[in-house]
């Protein structure tokens, strides 16, 4: 039988409050068994429920409970980056939708620290393949009224704000006055919210609370969706 979810225990949090004041291979060594316990094995019953109730809506998705799947790695990346610290300090999980590879799919975000949750839909960054025909998109006389469509009934529907502009200037060969073209300045596309802990992170309400609000972003979501349809 599937673990049933019964929300994340306060000793979750309590973990990266700690992990962040002791950010050292020889903490978290010491600490291994409370990362599995309060946090692993409560991230794995959370993929499980979640992509259960994901898939009513989107039967696609993709809720993989294992490591470098759904569950984003503790470890950082430290080749190239001036912070060595090892650990992250925060819990990331990732619902993907479509046919390639997990981070070039859109898909449902969860991000939790000991004082912030923040929910996001969409793409992060396009990979180079994706952005001219996501660029080609934006300014179609279909898709592209399709995309502000979306964008627009999802910052109807709540606080969210969008994320992804990166560019200062519309790229070469398209129109700087089309409708769109503020579109035509982001190297990934997303909704997001951010906000304190929610008490449903301690029940299993945190489920029904999710949807919520990833049912409100669908719109763009399902949008991307599309666009990388087209191009797998």
């Amino acid at each position: 039988m599937t673990p049933k979810f019964n929300g994340f225990p306060r000793e979750c949090l309590a973990f990266y409050r700690d992990l962040a004041k002791n950010n050292s291979k020889r903490w978290f060594e010491q600490h291994r068994s409370e990362f599995e316990e309060y946090v692993l094995a409560p991230a794995r019953e959370f993929v499980l429920a979640m992509g259960e109730a994901l898939s009513r809506r989107s039967p696609g998705i993709h809720a993989d409970p294992r490591t470098d799947k759904s569950i984003f790695r503790i470890y950082r990346d430290v080749r190239f980056s001036r912070d060595k610290r090892p650990f992250k300090t925060n819990l990331a999980i990732w619902f993907w939708e479509g046919r390639g590879p997990r981070m070039e799919c859109s898909g449902y975000y969860f991000h939790l620290e000991p004082k912030t949750l923040m929910l996001g839909a969409g793409i992060y960054m396009f990979p180079k393949h994706m952005i001219r025909e996501y660029r080609d998109s934006v300014v179609h006389r279909t898709y592209g009224p399709g995309l502000d469509k979306a964008v627009k009934t999802v910052l109807k529907k709540g606080p969210y704000g969008l994320g992804g502009a990166f560019f200062k200037r519309v790229p070469r060969g398209y129109p700087a006055d089309h409708a769109n073209a503020g579109y035509l300045l982001y190297n990934g596309l997303w909704a997001g919210i951010e906000m304190p802990v929610p008490k449903e992170i301690f029940s299993p309400d945190l489920v029904s609370f999710c949807c919520k609000h990833y049912s409100n972003m669908a719109p763009l979501h399902e949008w991307l969706l599309n666009l990388t349809g087209r191009i797998s």
